[in-house]
């Protein structure tokens, strides 16, 4: 009976110790085939969620400069964006820049915060980003991957085929929730959101400018067109398409 029960017990940590050793080359086959890829890789392939570089606050050219530098850039060179470069830029447009209130870098009226951001990012084009369409996340300071594909020829299609949003590496569209803002500032509330529009294609300007980019804001495009390609919810109306690159000639 005594010898049953040994024989019975040594099973048992056999089994435990070929569990254990099986859980262990799994848990180093994760960590070598995931976490030891970029963190952007990862974070797309598991959460669909991207981490951007903290904003730089203190830069090395002043506002005057940056004003006095601004010009509308529609020819882009085929070279890649940096992810420093789009956190910049998007941060620029609607990041952070008071967390205890959360008050962002554009005015807003009442701090309704009416618009969304998001990016279309061409096929190697951004380092460390696959192609695609990107919702920027300001409260975290993230970019959410929703679509895997390269929109830029389909955007610039429902944009009168301008040829800027196809070269550019990036465009970034800017879209209104109208309501925000009209549920309490009634119809007027409309010009408040256009108005705020303008402040953030001048943020970005400038920013694109400090960083060596050029960019142009574009109004002329297809509503419906756009929301379709960007597959928008019904409530989201683009005002803006913002293709940014570094400049041709």
């Amino acid at each position: 009976m005594t010898t049953v029960m040994i024989v019975k017990i040594s099973k048992h940590k056999m089994l435990f110790s070929l569990l254990l050793i099986v859980l262990v080359i799994s848990i180093a086959l994760f960590l070598y085939f995931f976490l030891g890829r970029s963190n952007e890789t990862v974070l797309i392939e598991a959460r669909g969620i991207i981490e951007l570089p903290v904003p730089i606050t203190r830069g090395t050219m002043s506002v005057e400069e940056a004003i006095l530098k601004r010009r509308s850039i529609r020819n882009f060179l085929n070279k890649p964006l940096s992810l420093e470069d789009v956190s910049q830029l998007l941060w620029a447009a609607q990041g952070i820049t008071d967390p205890t209130r959360g008050l962002r870098a554009a005015p807003s009226a009442g701090a309704t915060y009416p618009l969304e951001v998001y990016v279309v990012v061409g096929k190697n084009c951004v380092t460390g980003l696959s192609e695609g369409l990107y919702h920027y996340k300001p409260d975290r300071h993230v970019l959410e991957h929703l679509l895997e594909e390269d929109l830029r020829s389909s955007l610039a299609d429902a944009a009168l085929g301008q040829s800027s949003i196809r070269e550019a590496p990036i465009s970034i569209i800017v879209v209104a929730i109208y309501e925000r803002t009209t549920s309490r500032y009634g119809e007027r509330g409309i010009r408040y959101v256009h108005m705020e529009a303008g402040h953030v294609g001048q943020n970005i300007y400038l920013q694109a400018v400090a960083r060596g980019l050029g960019t142009v804001v574009i109004g002329a495009f297809e509503d419906s067109r756009v929301q379709k390609v960007l597959k928008l919810p019904e409530d989201q109306h683009p005002l803006y398409i913002i293709p940014v690159g570094y400049p041709a000639g």
